[in-house]
This record gives C-alpha cells, sequence and structure tokens, in this order.
C-alpha cells in the first residue's frame, strides 16, 4: 500500500485521483489564476512520474498530449505508482497566447525561484517545494519557437545514465544529447537528483498530429515499462544525436525546402533553394554534414543569416 501524498497541504490517498491546486497567483487586475494539478495515486507501491507542459503559453502540443494521456481510462485506473500530470504550468502566458509572463520574463529561466520574487520565481519556487519532492522523474513538454518546427525528440544528458534509460523506455524517434541551461526546471531538479527530460515537437501555437502522437505513445511505453499500466506499444527505433548544426542562409529571399523534417541527409544532399522575389539569383542549401533533420525554420521570407535548418549529427 502505498503512502498519503501531499501537495501544498492537501493530500491524497491510495487509491484516489485528485485534482489539486499547486497555488494561487494574482495579476495586476486583481485577477486570481490558479495552477491546477491532476494526481493519479494507485493504491500499489510504484515510481511516481511527472508530466507537465505548457512552460511556455504559446506551446499547446504538450498540453494536448497530456490531455490525451490523463483521459485514458488505463491511465484513470493505475496499477501502481503515482502519476502527476501538470498540463498548464505557466496559466498566466497561457492566458495571453505568450512564450514570456508579463514583466517579459521566460518561467524556464526562473528557477529554483523564490516565495517572495517575480511571478515567474513563485511559480518556479511552489514547483520546486511541492512537487519535486513527490515525484521521482518526469518528462517536460515543449515545442519550437515561432515558426520553428521540431521533430519528436527527446533531450536529455547522456552523460547521466539515469536520462538514457527513461529516454530509451520513452523510445522517441530522436534523442538528443543537451546539456543543462543556467534556470531551467531540468537543471535545478537534476540538482535534487531528479531526471526530468523534455520532448520537443511541432512549432508554437500549431498542432502537429504526428509530434502528439509520438508524445502520447512515449508517454504509454513509460507508464508501461514501469507496470503502471497494461497497455504496449511498439518501441521507435530511437537515432542518437550527440551534437547539432543550423544550416543558414546566406542571401534573402523565398527559401524552398527540399528535404523532410526528420529525414535523414548526407554530404552534398540540396536541403532546399533561397531564391530572389525578382527571378534574377538563387542560392543552393546544401549539406555539409551527414545527419537527420531535427528542426526546420518554416519562415518562408529569410534573410541573410537566418538559421533554416537544424541538422543532428549521430552519436558514434
Amino acid at each position: 500500500m502505498q503512502k498519503t501524498i501531499e501537495i501544498n497541504k492537501q493530500t491524497i490517498e491510495p487509491g484516489q485521483n485528485k485534482m489539486v491546486i499547486l497555488n494561487t497567483y494574482e495579476l495586476h487586475t486583481k485577477t486570481k489564476l490558479e495552477i491546477p494539478v491532476q494526481v493519479f495515486h494507485a493504491e500499489q507501491e510504484g515510481p511516481a512520474m511527472m508530466l507537465s507542459a505548457g512552460m511556455h503559453g504559446e506551446e499547446i502540443n504538450g498540453i494536448e498530449i497530456i490531455r490525451k494521456v490523463v483521459t485514458r481510462s488505463e491511465v484513470q485506473k493505475l496499477k501502481c505508482g503515482t502519476l502527476i500530470a501538470i498540463p498548464v504550468i505557466n496559466v498566466i502566458s497561457f492566458l495571453y497566447a505568450s512564450r514570456d509572463l508579463p514583466d517579459g520574463r521566460d518561467l524556464n529561466r526562473c528557477f529554483p525561484g523564490s516565495r517572495r520574487g517575480s511571478i515567474g520565481s513563485r511559480i518556479a519556487f511552489d514547483i520546486m517545494k511541492h512537487i519535486l519532492p513527490v515525484i521521482d522523474f518526469g518528462v517536460d513538454f515543449h515545442t519550437g519557437g515561432a515558426k520553428i518546427n521540431n521533430f519528436p525528440q527527446l533531450r536529455c544528458v547522456f552523460g547521466f545514465p539515469d536520462n538514457i534509460a527513461i529516454a530509451q523506455r520513452f523510445s522517441a524517434p530522436l534523442i538528443i544529447d543537451s546539456p543543462y541551461r543556467d534556470g531551467t526546471f531540468r537543471k535545478e531538479a537534476a540538482k535534487k537528483n531528479k531526471p526530468i527530460l523534455v520532448f520537443e515537437g511541432g512549432e508554437s501555437m500549431r498542432f502537429d498530429y504526428h509530434a502528439i502522437n509520438e508524445g502520447v505513445n512515449g508517454c504509454l511505453r513509460l507508464l508501461n515499462s514501469y507496470g503502471m499500466i497494461d497497455f504496449g506499444v511498439p518501441d521507435n527505433r530511437s537515432v542518437k544525436i550527440e551534437k547539432s548544426t543550423w544550416v543558414r542562409s546566406n542571401s534573402s529571399g523565398l527559401f524552398h525546402m527540399s528535404v523532410s523534417n526528420g529525414s535523414p541527409v548526407a554530404k552534398g544532399d540540396l536541403l532546399g533553394i533561397v531564391f530572389n522575389p525578382y527571378g534574377t539569383t538563387e542560392e543552393k542549401i546544401i549539406s555539409q554534414v551527414n545527419g537527420y533533420i531535427v528542426g526546420i525554420n518554416n519562415q518562408p521570407v529569410v534573410n541573410q543569416g537566418d538559421a533554416l535548418i537544424h541538422i543532428g549529427l549521430e552519436q558514434e
């Protein structure tokens, strides 16, 4: 039998599914906003997994992934362990459909946070205080930025065996070695020995159903691999990417892609062409490396120096 868990003075008993509130925050209009947390707490002991999304308010694919996961009957009747789901961490930026908070801060640079700091710092503090102690590991869902479409990928630190083990259970098409960044949730969680992996898929403010399906399937694989549900999903052939490079345009104009996101490319392959709007010049974009397309810029009008295609190099 599992123990009763507590999140900000709200208790969840073994065998109970419950929605609790991480905390309440006040806007300048005196409007109060809450961050709901869904807790599925089985009777039998098992791992405690977290799924979180909406760290940036315009990243909606992860929100949809978690919605699809928590509505499944298998998840609502966990065989063992605990699932903590936070579909929208940053409710304030989600309200504004913005990446940043109203004060211009990025919530994912506010960790570990402060009880009396900015709104972002307070949210980060509450996550570190009330959520992190309850979980064993988690997956934080993100998308590419404006007009940047990331192929479904899981980012972790290859130097930590726990990261790789969780990533392989999730089995995303691409697993990318990604170092920690200061002020991020996953770096501060790592200091507490709580692995948080980052899933990237699609672009902001646009549903990408391939990325959504890969995210849902990855979550189900994780839950199934730990015996929390009984629902098998075939694994992907995951490609491990140890480093990456952006291909940039040398000229301005109209960019036409010649390759698909996620596809393998070889040195010398034509990636696309930048045409002068007046039909007088064109620049062929040629791959300088062997690798896989991990992200693309969907902006058709580009300027000199713009990042066009993100290529990942497979681990040798």
